[in-house]
């Protein structure tokens, strides 16, 4: 077997052993590396996420789907981190000036996780974030009724489970761009929210995107960037 020979420190990598952090990515993205909880340690968790704040001090950084275990942790260890248990993030630092507004518009209650954890990503990722909650198709006189609050935004995240057709509705109410989120709420017949999914990726509205089951981080992200980019900004050349 041929062995490389150890190169030694990367720039713009911070190898802690277990990971090797990118810590070059809010400068090639505008936006910081994000500590995906699951499968780590809780003590994994405190070192990345303190890791990446020494490394980005004048910027927020994330970490999404924290066990009940991991939230303990980075509450004892870092106080001035904001953990959501319910999104099951935890938030070190302050967030940009925000640029642009996302609204999370959540079908029911029990969407709440997944509609929190994208609120909170665009929040870090730079977007001002409205919330619009239980407003179903069951009900749809409710959807109606916030349908100015829609149209304001710069781009809308629905997220929605059971059958999935809350992103249809709003997409035919409002030409806003709009990233849909199936979860996995819903009964036996959902298949763990593959009939969300599918109702989505079908949806008879234009302009309606998709991400995958239960992905509040990944719409948080491409939210946030829509809006940042449709928000009035500065000349460069001003002067």
């Amino acid at each position: 077997m041929t062995h490389l020979p150890d190169q030694g420190p990367q720039p713009g990598v911070h190898d802690l052993g277990y990971a090797r952090l990118d810590t070059d990515r809010l400068e090639r993205t505008g936006d910081a590396e994000v500590v995906y909880g699951a499968g780590k340690t809780p003590s994994q968790v405190v070192e990345l996420l303190r890791t990446l704040h020494a490394t980005h001090p004048h910027t927020a950084v994330l970490a999404t789907r924290l066990t009940p275990e991991a939230q303990s942790a980075v509450a004892a260890e870092l106080p001035e981190a904001v953990v959501d248990p319910v999104g099951r993030t935890a938030v070190l630092g302050t967030p940009p000036v925000s640029r642009g507004t996302v609204a999370v518009v959540a079908a029911g209650t029990s969407d709440a996780p997944v509609a929190l954890e994208a609120a909170t990503t665009a929040r870090v990722f730079g977007a001002h974030v409205e919330m619009i909650t239980d407003v179903g198709v069951a009900g749809l006189h409710r959807i109606l009724g916030v349908r100015e609050r829609l149209d304001e935004a710069d781009c809308l995240i629905v997220v929605a489970g059971m059958e999935g057709a809350l992103p249809s509705v709003v997409g035919g109410l409002v030409g806003v761009p709009l990233v849909a989120v199936p979860t996995s709420v819903g009964y036996g017949a959902s298949f763990g929210g593959v009939a969300a999914l599918l109702g989505m990726l079908n949806s008879c509205a234009p302009g309606v995107t998709v991400v995958n089951i239960d992905n509040g981080f990944g719409a948080g992200v491409f939210a946030a960037r829509v809006a940042r980019r449709a928000a009035p900004r500065e000349a460069k050349d001003e002067s």
